[in-house]
């Protein structure tokens, strides 16, 4: 009997998103250092190929639907605050610059990814505003000093600071147990979670590490996977993004009689 042999699946393509800043954040020469500059940290793309995904950097001036209709999966990555106001708040006195575009770019992600059922994953600031897509709120500042002092720089970008404790059943129990231990840069976090959002991992002060939306493959992580050199959340994020090509429907030939 002939053995036919089908070729493999493309890698799932994974797209990142990143942030806006000029051409002096690299030290571009007189002229160019107001150019505008899309900034893309690189561990989030090492991580996705090293799952196994082809990770594509998303730019902020492209229509995110149109981004997301090509895509099999979405890195929603870390960085400032999400506007206050989105939550129905105004900035307090520990509010940093905020970006309004890229929080609408980023929403405009979470929302079309949501609707294509497409996986995604929300690191830290990702998360968050996850959280206030789906209506939540956030808790706009965690003291540095109190608690497990979530926002402090003190330690290397891949110390495990605290312990993180997840919830029976969730995807954050199946890829690390009862527990984990996670580095710690935020100073905001979930408050109230947002329609459909459900909680699934805490620090020992009760401040929320991880949500997932219900019924879809959507997880936010509070701390910063991208940065251990190998994390269980890339790999659940592109085997989900492989699932999601393998039963992506294909378009319509027309037959010929």
């Amino acid at each position: 009997m002939d053995i036919i042999s089908l070729p493999a699946l493309p890698r799932p393509l994974i797209g990142i998103s990143g942030r806006r800043t000029s051409g002096a954040a690299i030290g571009a020469p007189y002229g160019f250092a107001d150019a505008p500059l899309e900034a893309y940290l690189s561990e989030y793309a090492t991580s996705v190929l090293r799952a196994g995904g082809l990770p594509v950097h998303l730019p902020m001036d492209a229509d995110p639907a149109e981004l997301v209709a090509r895509l099999d999966g979405v890195v929603i990555v870390g960085g400032d605050d999400v506007d206050p106001r989105r939550y129905g708040q105004t900035p307090g006195p520990f509010t940093p610059l905020v970006d309004p575009q890229r929080d609408e770019f980023e929403s405009g992600l979470i929302l079309a990814a949501i609707e294509r059922s497409l996986p995604l994953l929300g690191v830290c600031r990702g998360a968050q505003l996850l959280n206030v897509v789906r209506g939540g709120t956030l808790h706009q500042h965690l003291a540095a000093g109190e608690g497990e002092s979530h926002g402090s720089y003190a330690y290397p970008r891949a110390h495990r600071v605290h312990e993180v404790r997840t919830a029976e059943g969730s995807v954050v129990h199946g890829l690390y147990g009862e527990s984990t231990r996670v580095n710690s840069f935020h100073h905001q976090a979930v408050d109230a979670p947002g329609a459909g959002v459900t909680v699934t991992g805490w620090a020992p002060d009760g401040v929320v590490e991880a949500i997932e939306l219900d019924g879809l493959p959507v997880v936010g992580v509070q701390w910063h996977p991208e940065t251990f050199g190998g994390d269980p959340v890339f790999d659940w994020l592109v085997d989900q993004a492989s699932a999601h090509t393998a039963v992506a429907p294909t378009p319509a030939t027309e037959s010929v009689a």
